[in-house]
């Protein structure tokens, strides 16, 4: 019987639920990671969409990791809400809810068991183990769905063919295939067998804590019966945490109708809240859509509101749904009012018990309620506008869930906008506000350095680099010409077979940047290139863009005293079964403040002053990410090095050999 590789399987909705809210809350790329892993249909169907024609002949994806990397965060976000609602569709009984929760819990202890044997026998990639235990008996979960009794029996006879028919279609190698296929063989026909289909077999074995899995402990990898028994109650103990942490109870009946009714609540409230948002005009400049959409925010939350926008130095009343709106315009510094409260910090703040100050008093007259609910508009790294929800605390948790959900949603309308979408035709107009930015950043960089580098080259004609540095300087012109090109919404990515060789780029920019950003007696920047041959796959391009943005940066964090910025490169690295090409980028800065980390490749405000608007570092990550590359950083007192490993060459010859 063939499987679609695009399976719809059901998930427990608590873990539903908890994906959702983590995408909403923005939560960070590990958390969620974490999340999703747990979940063996949201584990098939991001393999399923990582894996397929849609992203080429890449690498094959061996981790929930390097999927959710390949995805990116919007497309990633959009299948999970896919698949809420999806789940919407399943219609499960009391017995098939407890089959479900079941085999949650064995397919999860079997992952886990799977990668504490990985690390312990130095198996190289423990997550890659962790992904087939997740995968191992999913034509259960195929069964669990199916009400036909015939079909149902049949998935559950050959789970061990599905699951390595659906390892084979989406692409992770004969290897894994044939851990899914051998999952069952006997510890003494195992002896012998390759490391992967030993791990995930005896994993299978260990995850029913019975005296036949701790003999094959021995029999497999000579584990003693005390080890092993550890293994098992650490695991055990780690199950039972996450679902704790889930609301999952795991030693009583279970049934998910409660979970499916707020899984089912959430995704209509998310739904009202765009449905509401659509029914305004929004089209115009922000001030204008934030003025309209006031009234769709009393549409979803049903009380009343008012909208301030940010002007200069002030917030301004825009807006509201009380009548009569009076003139009103209130300083945007702190001053204790629940309303500026929330624009500097970003985030909601209810009234509560705290006194009123004279603003909150002057609200909740003219909203007429006993209490107030101040919400942000975060688009783009600034706030644009806030909400004042005139509310009486009774309901205060559905509110804030409400207008959260409303103000996200906002925001991200605000940051999709077309040029058409904002009534203004000319690029001198605000169009595409947060796309134009991002790109006109990236056009500033070798611009910059163009006009900087002409100047030096006047008195350097005779010079034999200069053939060289003037092919640079028409390469970066090009490039600007395609970013401008961008802008217009066309597609100029260049490719290069052949790959680059990272070390030459790295000494010809090194010239250019000296001039433009080092020319200061206190200021240097110090090459250290390796010896050994540096050609990663990608284009010469993005290298350039990566390295001036990095350097850029970098330079500009030194204090007036001066200091040094290193680019050192190491080849080979080998990790993860993949050969790559180290670059790193170290200055001997301030290093970054603890509240910018948190979301260091997010388009937000920097350390750097007035003149930047905080857009290089995500750029920066995005280029890596269409590398197949990871970036990584450290910093702190003594300085920032931010870390790159670029796939290469060499590695991508032999996969295709």
């Amino acid at each position: 019987m063939h499987i679609a590789p695009d399976l719809q399987l059901p998930s427990l909705p608590e873990v539903t639920l908890r994906a959702l809210d983590a995408c909403h809350q923005d939560e960070s790329y590990r958390k969620i990671s974490e999340i999703v892993s747990a979940d063996t249909a949201l584990v098939a169907r991001i393999l399923a969409l990582a894996n397929s024609a849609l992203y080429g002949p890449s690498t094959p994806i061996r981790s929930v990791d390097q999927a959710l990397l390949r995805l990116g965060t919007r497309r990633f976000h959009t299948l999970v809400l896919t698949a809420a609602l999806r789940q919407l569709l399943f219609e499960l009984g009391g017995d098939e809810w407890q089959q479900l929760r079941d085999f949650w819990r064995h397919s999860l202890t079997t992952a886990l068991t799977a990668r504490a044997l990985a690390t312990l026998t130095r198996y190289p990639e423990p997550d890659e183990a962790f992904m087939l235990g997740m995968l191992h008996n999913i034509g259960e979960l195929i069964a669990i769905k199916t009400p036909a009794t015939d079909a149902k029996q049949h998935y559950l006879d050959h789970q061990s063919e599905i699951a390595a028919e659906l390892v084979a279609s989406w692409g992770l190698g004969p290897m894994a295939a044939d851990a899914m296929r051998y999952q069952q063989a006997l510890p003494s026909e195992l002896r012998d067998a390759g490391h992967l289909v030993k791990l995930i077999s005896l994993a299978t074995r260990l995850a029913l804590s019975d005296a036949a899995g701790i003999a094959a402990a021995g029999t497999v990898f000579g584990l003693n019966e005390e080890l092993t028994r550890e293994i098992n109650r650490r695991i055990g103990h780690e199950v039972s945490g996450m679902a704790a942490s889930l609301g999952i109870p795991l030693d009583e009946g279970y049934c998910g109708e409660s979970a499916s009714r707020q899984l089912k609540q959430t995704i209509l409230r998310q739904a009202m809240a765009n449905q509401a948002i659509n029914l305004a005009d929004l089209t115009g400049e922000t001030e204008d859509i934030l003025a309209e959409t006031v009234n769709s925010l009393t549409l979803v939350t049903g009380l009343p509101a008012l909208c301030f926008g940010h002007t200069g130095d002030n917030l301004v009343l825009l807006s509201g749904t009380i009548g009569d709106i009076p003139e009103l315009a209130v300083t945007a510094k702190p001053g204790g009012s629940v309303l500026t409260e929330a624009f500097i910090s970003g985030l909601p703040v209810s009234l509560g018990e705290r006194s009123p100050t004279v603003l909150d008093r002057q609200l909740l007259s003219l909203l007429h309620t006993p209490s107030l609910l101040a919400v942000p508009v975060n688009s783009g790294g600034n706030c644009p506008g806030v909400f004042a929800l005139g509310t009486d605390n009774d309901h205060l948790p559905t509110t804030l869930e409400l207008a959260d959900i409303f103000t996200r949603q906002l925001s991200t309308v605000l940051a999709n906008r077309t040029p058409a979408e904002t009534g203004n035709e000319g690029l001198d107009q605000e169009i595409a506000r947060d796309r134009l930015r991002k790109q006109v950043h990236e056009v500033s960089n070798p611009l910059t350095i163009i006009r900087q580098y002409i100047y030096q080259l006047r008195g350097r004609l005779e010079d034999a680099d200069v053939q060289q540095e003037l092919d640079i300087i028409r390469d970066e012109l090009d490039r600007a010409g395609n970013l401008l090109l961008q802008m217009s919404h066309t597609d100029t990515r260049e490719s290069d077979d052949d790959g680059v060789e990272l070390n030459a780029e790295l000494e010809s920019l090194a010239r250019i940047l000296e001039d433009s950003l080092f020319s200061a007696d206190n200021r240097s920047l110090k090459l250290s290139l390796c010896s050994d041959p540096t050609r990663v796959t990608s284009d010469a391009t993005r290298i350039r863009q990566v390295v001036i943005n990095l350097v850029r940066n970098a330079a500009e964090s030194l204090t007036e005293a001066g200091g040094t910025v290193a680019i050192q490169t190491s080849s080979p690295v080998w990790q993860n079964h993949r050969t790559w090409v180290e670059l790193e980028i170290t200055d001997s800065g301030r290093g970054i403040p603890d509240k910018v980390r948190d979301t260091l490749f997010s388009p937000v405000k920097t350390t750097k002053g007035e003149g930047h608007s905080g857009l290089g570092l995500s750029i920066v990550k995005q280029l890596v990410d269409d590398m197949e590359g990871i970036i990584a950083c450290r910093t702190g007192q003594e300085g920032t090095t931010f870390r790159i490993l670029l796939p290469a060459a060499s590695h991508k010859k032999n996969e295709t050999d």
